[in-house]
Formats: structure tokens, C-alpha cells, sequence
């Protein structure tokens, strides 16, 4: 059975190399990739990027997949930080075993499910991000990729293509 990994970027402005750069790496590993949003068609991102959203994350179930990704950008910080349906599908996702992952400012959507309490993760080096880790309890570590075996964060765009292997190996 091949294996399936869904990406959820936000209706506006995703950061471009932190979706396609880790997508990139999973589909060279014959990873399935499907991109999710909180709407379907076409996205923007930051720097005018396209990228097209084939579902509404809450409308697929977490089930279908081996590793959810929340991607960051502008917009995640926009949209998903405070997405209450987002917080609890990856939690549920979590419970049924399924790897929980984020980059950048979708790193702060994984840390907002309380998940990572008491355990170590990185973000996008801004103070805007490390303090919602801090308020999180959750402890900050400045590099690319902190990989736990049941979830995984990244820094974002010069941490996007050793996260892109890093998921790879969670799930060789």
C-alpha cells in the first residue's frame, strides 16, 4: 500500500518553498501528496505562488492518510492559528497514530494542540512564534527539523527540504 500524506496550507498566502519543497521529497519517495485548505481551487501564496487546494481538510478523514502536514506562510498565521476545527482534526489525527507535522507558522498550529507540552520543537525564528511555543510550554530549539516519533517541526523555508526527508524517514 502506498503511502499518503495530506498538506493543509491556508486559503491565503501559504509559503511556497514549504509546500512545494517537502512535496517535492515525499513524491520522489512515492508519497501520495493531497493539498487541503480550509476551501478548494486555487491559492495564492506570499510570493504569488499557485497552488490548488483538492479538499477541505474537515471533509476528509484523517484515516485516509499516514502524516498530516500544516504548512506555513502568512496566512497560516492568519487562518489557522486560531482554527479551532484545525486544532481538533489534529488531534484526533493523533490519537489514531497518524504523524502530526508543521513548518514554520504551521509548526504554532501543531504546538496549539497542547501535543508538544513539555517536549522540544522549532518554529520560524520570530518572536511572534517562539513566544506562542513558550505559552504552550512547549521549548524552543533553533534548528531546521526537530523530529520526535510522533510528530515532527520545522523551521520553515531553509528547513523545507531536510523536513521534506525528515517525513520520508518517519514514514519508511
Amino acid at each position: 500500500m502506498s503511502k499518503k500524506a495530506l498538506f493543509i496550507i491556508p486559503p491565503d498566502r501559504f509559503n511556497e518553498e514549504e509546500l512545494f519543497l517537502p512535496k517535492e521529497e515525499l513524491e520522489k519517495a512515492g508519497v501520495e501528496v493531497t493539498i487541503a485548505s480550509t476551501k478548494t481551487g486555487d491559492i495564492t501564496g506570499d510570493n504569488q505562488g499557485k497552488a490548488t487546494a483538492e479538499v477541505v481538510f474537515s471533509d476528509v478523514s484523517a484515516d485516509n492518510y499516514h502524516v498530516i502536514t500544516v504548512i506555513g506562510g502568512s496566512g497560516t498565521i492568519d487562518y489557522l492559528w486560531g482554527n479551532e476545527e484545525l486544532t481538533s482534526y489534529l488531534k484526533q489525527a493523533y490519537e489514531k497514530n497518524i504523524l502530526v507535522t508543521g513548518i514554520c507558522a504551521g509548526s504554532v498550529s501543531v504546538v496549539k494542540t497542547g501535543l508538544l507540552s513539555g517536549r522540544k520543537a522549532t518554529c520560524y525564528p520570530v518572536d511572534v512564534m517562539i513566544h506562542e511555543l513558550k505559552a504552550n510550554k512547549v521549548e524552543y530549539v533553533a534548528q531546521d527539523v526537530v523530529a520526535h516519533d510522533d510528530i515532527i517541526t520545522s523551521n520553515g523555508p531553509d528547513g523545507a527540504k531536510a523536513f521534506g526527508k525528515s517525513l520520508v524517514r518517519a514514514l519508511s
